[in-house]
């Protein structure tokens, strides 16, 4: 009797060491980390410059350089973290989304969303810089898992949420890359700016993600083009667009033209003061009825 009863004790912790073993096989893996994210868009326009794991696997995070006021995104939509200065990450913007990431936008010239604050897939959130330790214009872009800490233990490598990145590959904001895909495929062929051979300028094709409360009537105001431009382009049998569509934008620039993308508290006075160029100027060359201008709003520049 004592025998069967060792034998069935031990037969019971071998089953409860299996059972363990099991169970720490189903536990989630690193390519499970990309659930969720297939959406996310590029942050912001510019150049890979360094990539994760690089400087002995202490850079937790991509590097994209672009010129000074670049503007930076959010990637999804969420619930900023934070928002402040600090001496390394500059002007930094947290936000964390409801897929159980959190996002960090670092060394940032200027922040354009406060703590608390919901943003959607899209939002202006700042504007590329080169404040705290840094050593150039860029804007240094992190994804952690649940929540970041200090010592990064929940970083998750970029391209497991955006796609393969490599120093010198061009990204181009508000444009989607599948994990996995590269670069080339996803953003550079689908999304990319195509300059055309014209000696009157060139041709820029972008893509613009449908936020909440969007038409195809504001968009068009937003980029200075026609609805039927836009339906044209984007081959739409319905008027009627959906939160997330990805829409292509082309427009035709001059070589001596250029955007300004409004940001809070921007009026047309300030822009005025900032660009050089008058009010009236800035309102004839945008069709502009009155001085009212919102966030986000692409103006031409001239």
């Amino acid at each position: 009797m004592k025998d069967l009863i060792k034998r069935l004790l031990i037969a019971g912790v071998v089953g409860v060491c299996i059972s363990l073993l099991f169970l720490g096989g189903n536990q989630p893996k690193a390519e499970g980390l990309t659930k969720g994210t297939e959406h996310w868009i590029w942050p912001t326009d510019g150049e890979i410059t360094d990539t994760y794991g690089t400087r002995n696997g202490m850079h937790k995070g991509i590097d994209i350089a672009s010129a000074l006021n670049t503007p930076v995104y959010s990637v999804d939509e969420g619930v900023v973290s934070k928002s402040y200065y600090s001496d390394t990450y500059g002007h930094v913007v947290f936000i964390k989304h409801q897929n159980n990431f959190e996002t960090v936008y670092a060394h940032l010239h200027k922040r354009n969303v406060e703590e608390g604050e919901w943003v959607q897939q899209g939002t202006l959130i700042g504007k590329m810089g080169n404040t705290g330790d840094s050593s150039g214009v860029h804007l240094h872009f992190e994804v952690h898992h649940d929540e970041w800490t200090y010592n990064k233990k929940n970083a998750v490598n970029p391209d497991h949420t955006l796609g393969l990145t490599e120093v010198g590959q061009a990204v181009l904001a508000l444009s989607t890359a599948n994990p996995g895909e590269s670069i080339e495929t996803s953003v550079q062929l689908e999304g990319e700016r195509e300059r055309g051979n014209s000696d009157n300028g060139q041709t820029q094709k972008r893509n613009h993600i449908v936020k909440p409360g969007e038409t195809l009537w504001s968009i068009s105001q937003k980029y200075g083009i026609s609805v039927d431009e836009l339906t044209e382009i984007n081959q739409l049998s319905d008027p009627i667009v959906k939160v997330g569509q990805a829409l292509m934008i082309v427009d035709s620039v001059s070589k001596n033209q250029r955007h300004y993308v409004v940001s809070k508290g921007d009026t047309l006075s300030s822009i005025s003061r900032n660009t050089g160029i008058p009010v009236s100027d800035i309102k004839d060359k945008n069709n502009l009825k009155s001085n009212t201008i919102h966030p986000e709003q692409v103006l031409i520049i001239q």
